[in-house]
């Protein structure tokens, strides 16, 4: 009598219990195909998105990663190698766009002392001086001046693609640009610019004289991050800069302190450069 009361209340309960799981199966399945349609989705958004992205928008974005927003400023050291003889410099850079105000802090003896580049201009100033001097083109392609120049060219705005291709750099693959220079003030007349296609950063550029002939190679890294438009963005921690002909001739730019500020119009007036 006992066994055939257990069948009798034990069968349904299976049956429900049967059916509940079922049932849970098909909610779980069901949400398991829902979020496998939704993260499609947003993947194939984000492909279309940067489809949808020209090279000089791709320029602007990696452009954005090494200084150029409405106001950063950020502590660098610079260390370099120059015919066997290494130099240590800190520096402070107040920037904004491509303009940017370099002060030397260290070491004792060219602390004081600064680099104001504006609209692909450049002077420099240390104490004792009346009045800026201006740097020619030809010395920006000599020591510290090159080096601040390779570290703030407009790649958007100075440069066209004449050719575009892709190439992997140390596994990562890259939009690989043939860019040539559009404005006389550039100070070179070609450069190959490899930028990650999933960070839109750029990651290596090699750059040539009028003559053709490869100046100077650069590679640059990313650790740290800057908000732009309310979002993270990588932002450059470091910049190799290797001489083409003497290739014992490394410089190491190493940034820090970063962070977004208001940079007002005073910093690149040049008649309160001295003071």
């Amino acid at each position: 009598m006992c066994f055939k009361l257990y069948n009798l209340f034990a069968i349904p309960y299976k049956l429900r219990l049967w059916r509940t799981q079922r049932k849970g199966n098909f909610y779980t399945i069901k949400f398991i195909v829902l979020l496998v349609i939704l993260l499609s989705g947003m993947m194939f958004n984000a492909k279309s998105a940067l489809a949808e992205m020209t090279p000089k928008e791709i320029l602007e974005k990696a452009d954005e990663a090494r200084g150029n927003v409405e106001g950063v400023e950020w502590t660098i050291t610079i260390e370099s190698i120059e015919r066997g003889r290494k130099q240590v410099r800190t520096l402070i850079i107040k920037a904004r766009d491509f303009n940017s105000l370099a002060e030397f802090i260290s070491p004792p003896k060219v602390k004081g002392r600064k680099l104001l580049m504006i609209d692909r201009n450049m002077w420099f100033v240390k104490p004792g001086l009346r009045k800026p001097v201006p740097i020619s083109p030809r010395q920006k392609l000599i020591g510290g001046a090159s080096n601040g120049d390779i570290a703030s060219t407009n790649y958007a705005g100075d440069y066209k693609v004449t050719n575009a291709s892709e190439e992997s750099v140390n596994e990562e693959s890259c939009y690989l640009y043939d860019l040539t220079a559009t404005n006389k003030k550039a100070t070179y007349d070609r450069i190959k610019y490899w930028i990650s296609k999933k960070q839109l950063v750029g990651v290596k550029a090699d750059f040539f004289t009028v003559s053709g002939k490869m100046f100077k190679s650069a590679t640059f890294e990313y650790d740290n991050s800057i908000m732009v438009q309310d979002r993270s963005r990588a932002f450059v921690s470091k910049m190799v800069i290797t001489n083409a002909v003497i290739k014992e001739d490394i410089t190491t730019m190493t940034y820090s302190k970063v962070k977004i500020k208001r940079i007002p119009d005073s910093t690149f007036n040049l008649n309160l450069l001295v003071r």
